[in-house]
């Protein structure tokens, strides 16, 4: 090779180098003094039933010297408007978000348009209707795994004999995969035992809260899905509203644990939402410092709780991420 073309080959190769890195620097590079920031976006952002999330999200955050900034939202945004809320904390510096996705169907195609610009992390559930379509990283308890195992504890009470037992289900939201997830564990086991399954509640206004529960039929339990609907069973039981029936829930508030110590709630099963936190944002972070990585999808665990278990040592820790 000629000296001439030898030394343009091994210009270009130095122009390409000093490219890479300077794109790097430009889109994901932070000096010494500046901090990343990471947005987070859930639903009812100010909700107790975040604590022990947001505190792992603050854990990691101090761990990994990042900047981590909750928005404030109410209950009833909608794809659309979660999707201009996003953009907008993208517009003014976040360098990555987390989200808990709206169940919407068009939610996944909004979410790869910030992707495009950011990386995201979703979190308690996919953005998908399907859990194995979605190309979106999620950090999520295993929800077919949680209602599962609410429906066998329900089973060891009673060794197995639920023949003709009625059981009524409620909701926050029927829709998201999590509760279509929770609702195919629990009644696929129940529903094999024999018990029947007489009706569904969810999607339901603030003005029904006070009474969806008490004009529902007559049933033996009353399975809650989700931490708000727990809570809203717990209250009917301690009113004397559900006609008898026993309650067993999914939960992750200090409220829920009111009502399973108070004797409102037979069995609570809690997904481990502190560490959903700390995944989520270190997942983000390892995306920011490695261009070509994307976030990796992350399972946490869950703990089942029994009035006479709850002060053990084991639940110690969970308790206190739940009071943070």
């Amino acid at each position: 090779m000629k000296s001439s073309k030898k030394v343009f080959v091994l210009t270009e190769a130095v122009l390409a180098v000093m490219v890479v890195i300077v794109s790097i620097a430009m889109l994901w590079g932070r000096n010494g003094e500046e901090r990343g920031r990471i947005s987070v976006i859930i639903q009812d952002s100010d909700s107790s039933r975040w604590a022990a999330f947001k505190y792992g999200l603050r854990m990691a955050a101090q761990d990994r010297e990042m900047e981590v900034f909750f928005v404030s939202t109410g209950k009833t945004l909608s794809a659309e408007e979660e999707y201009e809320v996003i953009r907008k904390e993208v517009d003014n510096g976040a360098d990555a978000v987390i989200v808990q996705p709206i169940p919407e169907n068009n939610t996944e195609e909004l979410l790869k348009k910030i992707e495009k610009r950011v990386p995201v992390m979703l979190v308690e559930y996919s953005a998908a209707r399907e859990k194995d379509v979605s190309d979106i990283s999620v950090v999520k308890p295993d929800n077919y795994e949680l209602g599962k195992v609410l429906a066998e504890e329900l089973l060891n009470d009673y060794n197995g004999k639920i023949k003709g037992k009625t059981v009524g289900i409620v909701s926050e939201y029927g829709d998201s995969s999590a509760v279509l997830d929770r609702g195919k564990g629990l009644t696929s086991a129940l529903e094999e035992k024999g018990a029947e399954v007489h009706w569904k509640v969810s999607d339901f206004a603030p003005e029904e809260e006070e009474y969806i529960l008490e004009m529902k039929a007559k049933v033996d339990f009353v399975i809650a899905l989700d931490d708000y609907s727990l809570i809203l069973a717990g209250k009917a039981a301690s009113a004397n509203n559900l006609h008898g029936a026993l309650v067993y829930g999914i939960g992750n508030s200090m409220e829920a644990v009111y009502c399973l110590d108070a004797g409102y709630v037979r069995c609570l099963v809690v997904p481990d939402d502190f560490n959903m936190g700390y995944q989520s944002l270190t997942e983000a972070v390892e995306s920011l410092e490695h261009l070509f990585r994307k976030p990796q999808s992350k399972t946490v665990s869950y703990t089942v709780m029994r009035r006479d278990t709850l002060f053990k040592k084991e639940n110690q820790e969970i308790l206190f991420t739940m009071s943070q």
